[in-house]
């Protein structure tokens, strides 16, 4: 794969509106995750029964989480301009679709699709900052994204609040129309292309077919596990049974192979591998913060949903500040490794206190444990993804971002599944379905939120020593090292010969 570079200096006001632009690219889908929660009564009240709801959530997070090393792929091979408007169109086209739905299972269709494009959005665009900047300059955009995140974890929940009450539920869906079509006018104007060889082999159509069938079947293991059905119920072993058949028979598959859809190469990657595993650490005690956290404030300090709501606040603070932090010392000093170390040391302690201020529950001494994980939380999650787009070639970079976002949302899952079961019995559940806060008792939620933390606090020392094994490589750019891995790029209107080397 032969890639041009933008020339540029580090003031270039082009790059900078194409950055914007990717990260507007990227914000229907961040929204899309919190936006929803409070439209989903309403939406059961219109088109359905409560408790097939679900299903309009599940459907998005396993197409993103299948979907995505596909999309990666595809960006790697036929470049990532052209295959990141075309998931943020199809995501759009989905979108409004979801805003027309007549029946639950219309609406659970298009959220299929709008997840399928939303995994190729998130790690599209991640794989498009890499193409804009060095990674030793991408410590500080990272940390601009990362606020802009954090804005939509906080905004989200209130929007979708607004929306309901005022418009219609429907509105949800139609907000990222304007929004998406912003960016896919930015991205069309202002992102450069990356000159790319035509793919000397045709895709791996079968291997992505089994890579979707894979990994679906073990995320919808991993979200009804211990929820619709019991962990040893039929269709739970029967999933599981299936993801690891379609496993093995994708790995022989890539054996064979001289262009994969997921190489063995790079998941062999060291600092692949273990940033994954990290991430997938990492997201499941996120997961313990966002979903226990209100629920015991709920039940043991008399919080509104929207006070507890906003108790998140101080996280977001946190994380928000360490990671612009953190991204303009990794700029000036080309070092990363320190930051999620630390972050991960502080996560963990922030955990323990939480496991310790339950019992004694305050506002006060939670908001300021919260603000610890925050400010741990914001060194890890975008630093590690600097690591790994230092360890790969630009012809990989996207499925490199499609491996780790899969990971995160795994770790999502998985989170879900196993600290839902720590939880569920402590409180107990009703009938075999779903964890009752309603109706279980304030010692019972005390001593169920208690035991995740201590449960969770390990994970997060386990993903340090993932971290504490990865290699720090010289970052490359402006003021480190150069490499032949460093992905070039071309500027908007200087098109170069496909022939440029890297």
């Amino acid at each position: 794969m032969n890639i041009g570079r933008i020339p540029r200096d580090r003031g270039d006001g082009a790059v900078t509106v194409a950055f914007w632009a990717v990260v507007l690219a990227m914000l229907p889908a961040v929204l899309d995750q919190t936006i929803l929660a409070t439209a989903l009564p309403r939406i059961a009240s219109d088109l359905g029964r409560l408790a097939d709801v679900s299903w309009v959530v599940a459907a998005y997070v396993v197409a993103a989480a299948a979907f995505a090393p596909l999309w990666g792929k595809l960006g790697d091979r036929h470049g990532r301009k052209r295959v990141l408007e075309a998931t943020l169109a199809l995501f759009l086209a989905a979108s409004a679709v979801c805003g027309v739905a007549q029946s639950l299972w219309m609406l659970v269709v298009a959220r299929s699709v709008q997840g399928a494009a939303g995994g190729g959005l998130m790690s599209l665009a991640q794989a498009a900052v890499g193409d804009l900047f060095s990674p030793r300059e991408r410590g500080r955009y990272q940390g601009y994204i990362m606020a802009v995140f954090a804005v939509a974890a906080s905004v989200g929940p209130l929007l979708g609040g607004v929306l309901v009450d005022h418009v219609s539920w429907r509105w949800v869906f139609y907000v990222n129309l304007p929004v998406g079509a912003l960016a896919l006018i930015g991205l069309h104007v202002r992102l450069p292309s990356v000159v790319v060889e035509a793919p000397r082999t045709r895709l791996d159509l079968p291997g992505a077919g089994l890579l979707v069938a894979g990994a679906s079947a073990l995320m919808l293991a991993c979200i009804w596990g211990g929820q619709r059905y019991g962990w040893g119920s039929p269709q739970i072993v029967s999933l599981l049974a299936l993801s690891g058949v379609l496993a093995a028979a994708l790995v022989a598959r890539t054996r064979r192979l001289e262009d994969a859809i997921v190489p063995l190469s790079l998941i062999g990657n060291r600092s692949v591998a273990l940033v994954s595993a990290a991430l997938f650490l990492v997201t499941a005690t996120m997961f313990s913060i966002t979903v226990f956290v209100p629920a015991f404030l709920q039940t043991t300090t008399g919080a509104s949903p929207t006070q507890a709501g906003l108790l998140l606040i101080p996280m977001m603070v946190g994380i928000t500040l360490s990671t612009n932090v953190a991204g303009r010392l990794i700029a000036r000093t080309g070092h990363y490794k320190r930051f999620p170390m630390v972050g991960l040391a502080l996560i963990s302690a922030a955990l323990l206190a939480l496991a310790a201020v339950v019992e004694h529950p305050s506002r006060v001494t939670t908001g300021v444990a919260l603000t610890l994980f925050g400010l741990g939380f914001g060194m890890v999650g975008q630093v590690l993804i600097i690591a790994v787009q230092n360890s790969v070639q630009g012809r990989q970079l996207g499925q490199a971002m499609a491996i780790t976002g899969f990971f995160r949302a795994l770790g999502g899952a998985v989170g879900a599944a196993v600290l839902g079961a720590v939880f569920a019995s402590h409180v107990g559940h009703v009938g075999s379905r779903t964890l009752s806060l309603a109706h279980a008792g304030r010692l019972e939620v005390i001593s169920g939120v208690h035991t995740v933390f201590l449960v969770t606090a390990p994970i997060a020392l386990i993903a340090l020593a993932a971290v504490l094994a990865l290699r720090e490589l010289p970052l490359r750019g402006p003021g480190g090292p150069a490499s032949s891995a460093q992905p070039q790029r071309q500027s908007p209107g200087r098109p170069q010969h496909a022939g440029a080397t890297r």
